[in-house]
């Protein structure tokens, strides 16, 4: 069979082989890419999402709004502050149980809860040595200087710490802990009540009007409390 003499037929062969080999390539190569892509947060069954990622507002995006601890529909956050007949800073934004962005008037879902007992129980003062009994060569620690610390549990108070700093009782009852637009959790530190709201815990002398105490960041944590 004679070879064909005009030499680019020859040329153009070899550049379509040439093309051919740079597609298998690039497939073979881009292939092990395709992975399935993994599933947003909110998705993801049994997670809980943090209240901080909730991203800033635009005034014309709406979101599920809640009145009286009703969702009353979607709404700009301007509409669904004058729905509750407050300014728009008195009102929580965050991710809802539903994985969408939902604003609520401040524990709206969780008024705060009846005061513990005048007189929650102590712990237990050391036993006084006996008399004449030698002291011990490595006496106890003395009980640390602070105020009774107290969980609200959603139907009672416990005891968490009978001597502990108000900083410390915040980290061990919210540190870690971040809760949903109109939800709250309660504690007790002396005669202080503290609240846990989205992004921040508050505290109240009088159980009704309460302040900021510490600010919350994105990892449910208090860095200005360390």
């Amino acid at each position: 069979m004679a070879l064909p003499n005009d030499n680019r037929v020859i040329i153009a062969i070899g550049a379509g082989l040439v093309i051919i080999a740079a597609v298998v390539l690039a497939l073979i190569f881009t292939g092990g890419g395709d992975k399935t892509p993994e599933a947003p947060p909110a998705a993801r069954g049994g997670l809980t999402v943090d209240l901080a990622d909730a991203p800033t507002l635009e005034p014309t995006r709406e979101l599920r709004c809640f009145v009286d601890g009703q969702f009353v529909g979607m709404a700009t956050l301007a509409v669904c502050a004058q729905r509750n007949g407050l300014a728009t800073d008195a009102l929580d934004v965050g991710i809802d149980e539903t994985g969408a962005l939902a604003a609520a008037p401040t524990a709206a879902f969780a008024p705060p809860p009846e005061l513990p007992p005048v007189e929650m129980a102590q712990a237990d003062p050391l036993p006084s040595p006996a008399p004449g009994a030698a002291a011990p060569s490595n006496p106890a620690p003395a009980p640390s200087a602070g105020a009774q610390c107290l969980r609200h549990s959603g139907s009672d108070w416990r005891v968490l710490s009978s001597g502990m700093s108000l900083n410390a009782c915040v980290q061990a009852l919210y540190a870690g802990i971040c809760v949903r637009p109109g939800d709250a959790q309660y504690g007790r530190w002396g005669d202080t009540t503290l609240r846990l709201v989205p992004r921040r815990v508050e505290q109240s002398g009088d159980n009704s009007r309460f302040r900021t105490l510490a600010e919350q960041d994105r990892n449910c944590q208090f860095p200005g409390l360390n």
